[in-house]
């Protein structure tokens, strides 16, 4: 990354402090899902778990946060380019794909509801139980992408991203691509181990 090499200079590391702090960020989430899929694991085999099938909602969100990531992506080619409507246009298609997750998201607990499958109380599981927190989790790391985004499209509007300019639309990036490829993963994880 060409661009980013002028914002990393002003570090004596050679990386910037803020792509440091994402990169910690980003491990402590993973090794926090590393342990809620542990525990998932455990606890399965332990007995007493309800099988179910997954929402088919599932599905189609994992559809639309692999699109996401690809819009994000163009949102980033098409500033380091300094194609600056484009970089607006595909921002704002990554928030509007971001918020369809959620829905979906929503829509999938709607559904497990509907099937029984509940968080908490007399009529509860720990399958279901992880199942909500595991989606639940990601979802709010969702949501803070979702805002992080927002700042990006605010200093897009200002000209304040382009290809002097990367580090902003480069950390969120990251973290986008990070947020789909977390969904793979517990999509995959929740069709093996369901």
């Amino acid at each position: 990354m060409v661009a980013n090499k002028l914002d990393e200079e002003n570090s004596p590391a050679g990386v910037h402090p803020l792509k440091f702090s994402l990169w910690l960020i980003i491990v402590s989430i993973f090794m926090m899902f590393a342990a809620f899929t542990s525990a998932y694991i455990v606890r399965r085999f332990e007995g007493n778990w309800l099988e179910f099938e997954l929402p088919a909602a599932f599905l189609i969100n994992t559809v639309i946060i692999l699109l996401s990531s690809a819009s994000m992506q163009l949102a980033h080619n098409a500033a380091n380019k300094n194609n600056l409507p484009m970089v607006k246009i595909m921002l704002l298609l990554t928030i509007g794909l971001g918020i369809a997750f959620l829905f979906g998201q929503l829509n999938a607990w709607g559904e497990l509801v509907n099937n029984k499958v509940f968080f908490g109380g007399s009529e509860s599981n720990p399958a279901g139980s992880f199942l909500y927190v595991l989606t639940g989790v990601h979802g709010f790391h969702l949501v803070t992408g979702l805002i992080f985004l927002l700042i990006v499209l605010v200093a897009s509007f200002r000209f304040k991203v382009h290809s002097k300019s990367m580090l902003q639309i480069h950390l969120c990036t990251i973290y986008w691509h990070f947020l789909g490829g977390l969904w793979l993963f517990l999509y995959i994880f929740l069709r093996i181990y369901n």
